[in-house]
């Protein structure tokens, strides 16, 4: 176990070690690179800075509204009418699975709560621990890496993303049944 640690607290030393022993072979110019580098890397924060500022205001705006709360009751409604979901996916997560498309923070936030209330080793728990691992920020993500590289159409982009969701939510409940039932 001392190993493990050992190797992960070097390791990015050594990678950067590595690099600049490897451009310094080559004989580039390695602070000018780095410079390059740095200044590229400010350009793409100052221009993905608008989205990622809206971003978090809406979502602060949408977790302090209530309006979380109307969506993960019709979500329930809704879920009561699916036959086949009722009793796999549990109420307890659609909060989760619905906010988690739109911040990682937040989700982890109502995760840490699932596991105070049900528990880590519950269905709840471990349902909602796979539904993190397999599932994206999908407004996030859109906004950022699309407006870093100028993408304005993004037509199936975001029906495709929530599907996926829905088909993860539905999933992850079958793997933690699975694993939970054996």
């Amino acid at each position: 176990m001392r190993l493990i640690s050992y190797i992960s607290v070097m390791i990015i030393p050594l990678v950067i070690f590595y690099i600049t022993l490897h451009a310094l072979l080559l004989r580039k110019p390695v602070f000018d690179l780095f410079l390059k580098g740095a200044k590229q890397g400010l350009l793409t924060v100052f221009e993905i800075s608008p989205s990622l500022i809206g971003l978090l205001v809406a979502v602060g705006i949408f977790r302090n509204s209530g309006a979380l709360e109307l969506i993960c009751n019709f979500l329930t409604t809704v879920k009561k009418l699916l036959p086949f979901s009722t009793s796999l996916i549990p109420s307890e997560i659609l909060p989760l699975s619905f906010l988690k498309m739109f911040s990682a923070s937040g989700a982890n936030a109502l995760l840490f709560d699932i596991f105070k209330t049900y528990g880590t080793d519950s269905y709840i728990g471990f349902t909602a621990s796979i539904l993190l691992c397999c599932t994206e920020t999908l407004f996030y993500t859109i906004s950022i890496y699309f407006s870093s590289i100028q993408i304005k159409k993004t037509r199936w982009v975001v029906p495709a993303g929530i599907f996926l969701s829905f088909v993860s939510l539905i999933l992850s409940a079958w793997v933690a049944r699975f694993f939970v039932c054996f």
